[in-house]
């Protein structure tokens, strides 16, 4: 897709968008705009309120032009999820190529940021989720279309930030949609190893080294909390390791940052089943994997200067007569024993080789695991915001700025060594579940923290809640990308 850039409303595209904030400027952007297009300005003013999502069409001579609003003080997110749902919506209006007017002096503050929002926006909402229909919709969406463009129009001292924003946006919402299509993706066309070849393939394109374990290394490495949630499937685990520098240091020191993602890739619960209800939705029990796997290409892309180490223990968790038991002691890469009082807490298992590994041979300064890990975050939050633990009070307060900032939120809970009981065991040195109904997410994370090797800047994300969704662009659950946008404006900022 091309962005181009114009400073007037002259000789554009048949369609132009012009968000709208409802503040006190509105009246005057509204008289400018009526003014310009001959349309009568009392009538503007009383038809049109910039409530969040509200559309009016006007025309002049061949072109459309589409008031977008975006309520009262409108955030990043918010500008970003209008220019969606009018993608999606009015995908039949729009052409191959369209405009957005940033010239009517409405929005606050920087105007390269709500290029990123308008163009990464409006390419996600042209995504369409029925990968496996044989019949494909009728029409494809005008912005999917070889010839597509994006007209930022602004002021003219703005052109380099906006058209660099506004490219920004377009690569994110290019990786954004391939983490769709693998979390969307269900588990017979989704295994482990198409798990690594995703990595491989990214890091081919985008130049990033990628390493991919097979079960024999992994037997070798001594991964066994992996193996050992692998017992049941009929598909090979993989240990799946990510590493980008960027091409241009400038000789300056690197932050290095470990990301660590959950890679089931169907989630039965084991023998500790799941009920039927909504087992179909276990398909997207990998994106906290998809997290990283976005994360690392977006880096890539964009060419952060970060050292960035991203890592994925992929398997599913199946019932077969092999499956781990209730009350079985595993091993560990860390060396410590694992009492399994529910199979259903794999995610946690697979997740504490990955950081103990993570931790042991890349010694990060800064360590991120990413996970639907527990119901309970979603008991919590809803499907609003994510759990963040932390023992790193910086870390925490810079992942809950970036979360406020990109519309990815998060809060807060603790990990206060009083929890510590929760995974304590008779018979091992931790176990994987307390067994009570309660405080299960923070069981979960305080499980985790006996695995990162004593490392004192260290967060974890539940996004069980967030990183699979309802929305207007599906009839059913779908994902979200959760965790991509969030990292990259994080690791975008660190010194």
């Amino acid at each position: 897709m091309l962005i181009t850039f114009s400073n007037t409303l002259r000789n554009l595209p048949a369609a132009v968008i012009i968000p709208l904030a409802a503040s006190k400027s509105l009246e005057p952007a509204l008289n400018k705009i009526a003014q310009a297009t001959g349309q009568p300005a009392a009538l503007l003013r009383q038809d049109f309120k910039a409530d969040q999502g509200e559309v009016h069409t006007l025309y002049m001579q061949q072109q459309r032009y589409f008031l977008l609003g975006l309520g009262a003080h409108p955030s990043f997110a918010e500008v970003l999820r209008a220019f969606r749902s009018f993608s999606h919506k009015h995908r039949q209006k729009m052409a191959c190529s369209i405009g957005v007017s940033l010239l009517h002096d409405n929005l606050s503050g920087d105007a390269s940021l709500w290029a990123e929002a308008a163009t990464n926006g409006l390419l996600l909402g042209a995504y369409a989720i029925g990968r496996f229909k044989n019949q494909p919709p009728h029409q494809v969406h005008p912005l999917a279309q070889a010839d597509a463009r994006v007209d930022i129009i602004a002021d003219e001292n703005l052109e380099a930030q906006c058209l660099a924003a506004a490219d920004k946006g377009r690569q994110m919402a290019e990786t954004q949609m391939r983490i769709f299509d693998l979390v969307n993706a269900p588990s017979n066309k989704k295994n482990p190893e198409s798990l690594a070849q995703w990595a491989l393939d990214s890091g081919k394109t985008y130049g990033y080294a990628v390493q991919v374990m097979d079960k024999p290394a992994i037997e070798t490495t001594g991964l066994h909390a992996l193996l050992a949630v692998n017992r049941g499937s009929e598909y090979p685990p993989a240990f799946i390791v990510m590493e980008y520098t960027p091409r241009e240091t400038n000789g300056k020191p690197l932050k290095k940052v470990g990301l660590v993602g959950k890679g089931v890739t169907f989630d039965t619960g084991g023998l500790s089943i799941k009920p039927s209800a909504n087992m179909h939705y276990m398909k997207s029990d990998m994106g906290g994997a998809a997290a990283v796997f976005g994360t690392m290409e977006i880096a890539a892309k964009l060419q952060l200067p970060i050292h960035l180490i991203g890592i994925v223990p992929a398997t599913d968790n199946s019932v077969d007569a092999r499956s781990l038991k209730p009350s079985d002691v595993i091993d560990s890469y860390s060396g410590k024993t694992i009492e399994v009082i529910d199979t259903d807490a794999e995610g946690r298992l697979i997740l504490a080789d990955g950081l103990a590994y993570m931790a042991r041979n890349f010694s990060p300064d800064i360590m991120i695991d990413l996970a639907t890990l527990t119901g309970s975050t979603v008991r919590t939050f809803g499907y609003h915001a994510a759990g963040l633990f932390s023992n790193n009070d910086d870390l925490a307060s810079s992942l809950f700025e970036s979360g406020e900032r990109s519309g990815e939120r998060m809060w807060r809970l603790p990990i206060w060594e009083v929890y510590k009981d929760d995974i304590k065991s008779d018979v091992a040195d931790v176990r994987n579940y307390s067994g009570k109904p309660m405080a299960g997410a923070i069981g979960a994370a305080k499980f985790l923290e006996a695995f990162i090797e004593g490392h004192t800047a260290w967060a974890h994300l539940d996004i069980a809640g967030v990183a699979f969704n309802d929305s207007e662009f599906a009839s059913q659950k779908s994902a979200t990308a959760y965790g991509v946008r969030l990292l990259t404006d994080f690791l975008s900022r660190l010194d």
